[in-house]
């Protein structure tokens, strides 16, 4: 089966910020202020902000947003002194971007481009990549782990955000289990069927190995991690980690 779901999730994206998706919206221009001041948490998850110890000194840090358009990470990164280049593929989390840098009056580069592909940045150009949950839109997980570790510097970090697969097997109740894994819709025209009524564009569900070993696989030196409920629903309220957040580093 094929399809260009890439072209698709990026419509479906633009479809769900104009219509006020809690991951399209910019921050507004006081969290900005605060983050000048000292007072800043992001989100590689929906709930649990990532710790204030996974990051690098930030001032002149050159930062990679990868598929974290949005105006939401990158203004925070950029009023703490970082040189800011963010990479995705919805025209219109990029538009926020722009948006959002010309009100603060900070530069940033702003690259459409699918992370599917080779990154369109030289080896080494990189000191720290930010990628929040969105391998679940994607088919192959390790190349995107590879073209990361390319474009970092040794040294460098990868700040990942990923959903471990515990939400595609249940029900839009959450209260039961309808659907083996692995969720692949290019696979199972079902699946396809089912996502499109839902409007939730094409997603997959990703193994422990593809996720975190595949980082190592890749070459990266694995640091720390946490796990992440759906910050709402019933497996929120059940304590069911749904994402995982990881540190990695690429060594010397």
């Amino acid at each position: 089966m094929y399809m260009d779901y890439i072209e698709k999730n990026a419509e479906t994206i633009d479809r769900w910020v104009e219509e006020g998706w809690e991951w399209g919206t910019p921050i507004s221009h006081e969290a900005y202020l605060d983050a000048k001041a000292g007072r800043w948490s992001m989100l590689l998850t929906p709930a649990k902000p990532v710790p204030r110890s996974w990051y690098p000194p930030l001032k002149d840090c050159r930062v990679l947003g990868l598929a974290a358009g949005g105006g939401q990470q990158m203004p925070l990164f950029a009023a703490l002194g970082a040189v800011c280049t963010v990479l995705d593929y919805s025209r219109r989390q990029l538009q926020s971007e722009e948006e959002v840098a010309r009100r603060e009056g900070y530069d940033i580069r702003i690259v459409r481009a699918s992370m599917t592909e080779r990154l369109p940045f030289e080896d080494g150009a990189f000191d720290l990549i930010f990628h929040p949950v969105s391998n679940c839109y994607i088919e192959e997980v390790l190349p995107v782990w590879r073209e990361c570790y390319r474009v970092l510097r040794p040294g460098g970090r990868l700040l990942a955000g990923m959903d471990n697969g515990i939400n595609y097997i249940v029900d839009e109740s959450q209260r039961h289990i309808v659907q083996s894994l692995p969720f692949n819709p290019l696979r199972d025209k079902g699946l396809l069927d089912e996502l499109e009524r839902r409007d939730d564009g094409v997603q997959f569900s990703h193994t422990l190995e593809e996720q975190l070993r595949g980082q190592l696989q890749a070459g990266f030196r694995l640091l720390d991690l946490y796990e992440d409920t759906n910050g709402s629903g019933y497996l929120h309220s059940l304590g069911i980690p749904c994402f995982w957040a990881s540190l990695a580093e690429k060594p010397f």
